[in-house]
């Protein structure tokens, strides 16, 4: 879901970017774009489900659903329980998009704003893709 919202907020950052540095085929940028954002986090969260796996034991078919009136059991709580675990999951859920949106950063910089790549440079545009955003919601007044 994380994903899904902000590869959508992505696409409109690419399609605004290259209108505003007057490329050609804006749509097949948007594409590529998209593309590599879905390959990258597809890749890491299978990675993700490999590490978790490797951290619950590795254990294919044993016990796999986890009992939920076994909270208290200390052997039965495969790493993912108390605030280490919360803070797992919360990183696991979030480092796809977040390496996904890094990867069309830099796409958008180096072949579509043909800039070097500095931090600047990364994350340019940001602020007003919210700005238009957010005007898209006020109602026009006459």
């Amino acid at each position: 879901m994380i994903g899904g919202i902000i590869m959508i907020l992505v696409a409109v950052w690419v399609y605004q970017s290259a209108v505003k540095a007057n490329v050609s085929n804006v749509l097949m940028w948007i594409g590529i774009s998209v593309v590599a954002f879905f390959v990258v986090q597809t890749l890491l969260v299978q990675l993700n489900v490999s590490i978790l796996e490797s951290i619950r034991g590795g254990e294919a078919d044993a016990g796999y659903e986890r009992d939920l009136t076994s909270i208290g059991d200390r052997k039965n709580q495969g790493g993912f329980q108390g605030i280490s675990g919360y803070l797992l999951s919360v990183f696991f859920e979030l480092m796809p998009p977040f390496a996904g949106f890094l990867a069309v950063a830099l796409i958008r910089t180096k072949l579509i704003l043909k800039e070097k790549i500095s931090v600047t440079n990364l994350f340019s545009g940001l602020k007003e893709l919210f700005q238009s955003i957010k005007q898209s919601f006020t109602t026009a007044e006459k």
